[in-house]
């Protein structure tokens, strides 16, 4: 039985090396593939019939039957890549191609403004030993007022102004920031600084200059013996390597229920140097963040001592300083994606 089948397993090698000398094109080399590797081959029936083969002579029937496979993948392997290279040589040859052309110019891609303006003022803050850190979208309204020291009755409580989820009453889209130097002091120990920035959300109108999503970017900074004129000092500093140059300010009393005393921050127009332009509305003053020291009950509302710690916090949004450096008349611009606007920076 062995010395039968080495006799055809001899026969078939010659047989093959003479049959790959027609192969010339795909539909030979398919041919050869069916005749001699296909279901039908004999290869693929003295495979199936090798149970029937006695047990002493069953391991060199299958080492003979294993040796004529590899020889016949090689032989159609080898066929197959000259014919493939046959094939690609003559499909390039009929093909037109003209190297002087120029090539297809592939647009390179940029930074939006935003994310330019965001990276600037957060490097500003770094050097001045902010630390950033992140937090979710989506809040309770414990962190987005309770702890902010936000009362119940409050107005921006209300969804006119908030957009409050069907997960719970008390989930909501963050309104601001603030949220996240919340959960900072929750985790931190003081003495910390801070920053925070991202997408927050309220219920505003669509015009020039709200949307109902915007970006904000917070600080916040706990130590010993702060005072406002600390908090002065880093703003004023702020906004000078903003703009890069020394621009007036002042201070105006306001109301924000998580800050006491709070304060605007308005700058002379770095545009017209307070003497009244299209950006300023002919004011020559510019309203550009709000600040204040952080109420004690905010610091009670994390378990730190209001007594030993004292901290101050300032907000600004990330769209309207953007539109501030690059002159952009509507915020709407930011987000339709429109390349004609994105492609001027």
């Amino acid at each position: 039985m062995i010395t039968n089948l080495e006799d055809t397993v001899e026969k078939l090698r010659q047989e093959v090396a003479n049959e790959a000398l027609n192969i010339h094109d795909l539909k030979s080399l398919e041919a050869f593939r069916i005749k001699y590797l296909g279901e039908k081959s004999f290869l693929v029936n003295e495979q199936k019939n090798i149970k029937n083969i006695s047990p002493e002579d069953r391991p060199l029937y299958g080492k003979l039957l294993n040796e004529l496979k590899i020889y016949l993948n090689k032989i159609y392997d080898e066929n197959k890549s000259i014919i493939d290279a046959l094939v690609l040589e003559e499909k390039l040859s009929k093909e037109a191609f003209d190297i002087t052309l120029p090539g297809i110019v592939q647009e390179i891609g940029h930074e939006h403004p935003l994310s330019m303006v965001t990276k600037e003022i957060v490097d500003i803050f770094h050097g001045m030993g902010f630390t950033a850190i992140e937090g979710p979208e989506l809040e309770t309204d414990f962190y987005n007022f309770t702890a902010l020291n936000t009362p119940p009755e409050h107005p921006a409580r209300d969804e006119q102004d908030t957009f409050y989820t069907n997960i719970s009453p008390h989930v909501l889209l963050r309104s601001h920031t603030s949220t996240v130097q919340i959960r900072a002091m929750e985790k931190m120990c003081p003495p910390l600084r801070v920053l925070a920035h991202g997408r927050v959300y309220r219920n505003e109108e669509i015009n020039a200059r709200k949307m109902p999503f915007f970006h904000q970017l917070e600080i916040l900074a706990v130590e010993k013996n702060l005072t406002f004129g600390n908090m002065k000092w880093v703003l004023n500093e702020f906004i000078k390597k903003f703009f890069g140059k020394d621009i007036k300010v002042r201070f105006r009393p306001d109301f924000f229920p998580f800050t006491e005393p709070s304060a605007e921050l308005d700058s002379q127009c770095p545009f017209c140097e307070g003497s009244g332009c299209t950006t300023c509305g002919n004011r020559g003053w510019l309203e550009l963040l709000g600040c204040g020291m952080v109420d004690p009950n905010v610091l009670k509302a994390v378990d730190i001592d209001s007594n030993e710690w004292i901290g101050f916090a300032a907000g600004l949004g990330l769209e309207r300083f953007t539109m501030l450096k690059y002159k952009i008349p509507d915020i709407r611009y930011f987000f339709t994606g429109d390349l004609r606007f994105l492609k001027q920076f």
